[in-house]
């Protein structure tokens, strides 16, 4: 199944995203409901939570109070964690089961509000972000809720901010328009992405990337590989040794094709097969099939075998290289990237080299490695790294 996590600051309109993909068809777990659940009267839940902040948080018929507990932990930021603790182990037991229920071809959506903020973006295959200007969201907690303007802000202090959600969004949704534009933008997403996602993911199908076309340097390049490698690291623990963003797209000013290129560092290639192969296929990024290598520098020594994956995701294309930690195919691909980064003549003359290659072959994939110039940067970049004492 496909999992997605949805969140957006208090009185952004996630509800109404939420909504509209249960009408194209998703699994609705909604953290708020479940969070309710394991604190409903009799469970151990509760009881937790009055020994932590007494019987003054009950109503009159022993049910949680949730706006007297509101008022003491919104006012207090170790409250606030106390009751974290308490309730966070809890709904996550919770979801884990209703996610375990649904179809195996399920596109289940997780309506966490405080996922950033419990740093459960690396569980999900794909973050939706719904954001929308403070002084909308104010105006709705009003409306809507009945809510004083002190206590909405108050409220949406407490949340983290726009910055942070969005580094950790795949999708940001803006919902300072109308309803109907909303809906067509979900309705968009669960067509053109969502929908895709998940057949792939169960299908274990990567999505290529594509034509070699190269795109203006992007700065939310670095930021994008940051969610990869946390969902990386997320699935494979300590059995990744390191987890690199290398390629064109880690060397900042570079033009490049629009796939992120990672690698990861494993003990031995028998460690990258197996059950370390599943878990990444599971998490989006399936094997490519057939068998991998790199061009040897210098050029007629033994090649350097990897493994090769992808991403299900049909609009984040990514190349996964797996090697083994310290091999040198492994040295060699970060020796280029930071010669790279530090040399801007080798920059410009590899970006004329990458221009000149799709000009000529504008139809095929990126064919790069066994141009000549490469033997040669290998040599500058030795040379470089020498003198300057560089390490991986």
């Amino acid at each position: 199944m496909l999992r997605v996590g949805l969140t957006g600051g208090i009185g952004s309109g996630k509800s109404a995203v939420a909504a509209r993909l249960v009408e194209r068809g998703a699994v609705l777990i909604d953290a708020d409901r479940v969070a309710r659940e394991v604190v409903a009267p009799g469970t151990e839940g509760l009881a937790e939570i009055v020994a932590a902040f007494s019987d003054a948080v009950l109503d009159a018929d022993g049910a949680l109070d949730r706006a007297a507990l509101g008022a003491v932990v919104f006012a207090d930021e170790a409250a606030r964690r106390r009751l974290e603790t308490i309730t966070h182990p809890r709904v996550r037991a919770r979801t884990a089961e209703l996610a375990a229920a649904a179809a195996p071809d399920a596109i289940v959506v997780n309506d966490v509000p405080l996922l950033v903020e419990v740093g459960l973006a690396p569980t999900y295959h794909l973050v939706i972000v719904v954001e929308t200007a403070v002084t909308t969201r104010l105006e709705r907690l009003a409306r809507d809720r009945g809510m004083g303007r002190a206590e909405a802000e108050r409220r949406i202090a407490a949340q983290t901010d726009d910055a942070r959600r969005r580094a950790a969004a795949d999708v940001v949704l803006s919902n300072d328009g109308s309803l109907a534009a909303l809906d067509d933008a979900v309705d968009a997403l669960w067509r053109q992405r969502l929908v895709p996602y998940e057949d792939n993911v169960r299908e274990r199908r990567v999505v290529p990337p594509g034509r070699v076309d190269l795109a203006e340097t992007d700065a939310s390049w670095p930021e994008q590989y940051a969610r990869l490698a946390a969902r990386i690291r997320h699935t494979l623990g300590s059995d990744a040794l390191r987890i690199d963003h290398i390629g064109s797209t880690a060397v900042p000013g570079l033009a490049a094709q629009d796939v992120i290129d990672v690698q990861v560092a494993v003990p031995s290639l028998v460690d990258a097969d197996g059950a370390l192969a599943d878990r990444l296929a599971n998490a989006g990024f399936p094997r490519v099939p057939g068998q991998w290598w790199d061009d040897p520098r210098p050029a007629g020594t033994a090649r350097w075998e990897k493994r090769l994956h992808g991403s299900a995701d049909p609009a984040r294309p990514v190349r996964l290289h797996v090697r083994v930690a310290g091999s040198p195919g492994w040295r060699y691909a970060l020796l280029m990237r930071d010669h790279l980064r530090a040399d801007p003549d080798q920059r410009a003359a590899y970006l004329q080299l990458k221009r000149d290659l799709v000009d000529s072959a504008p139809a095929s994939d990126s064919g790069t490695a066994g141009d000549p110039w490469f033997d040669e940067e290998y040599l500058r970049a030795e040379q470089w790294a020498a003198q300057t004492d560089w390490r991986p």
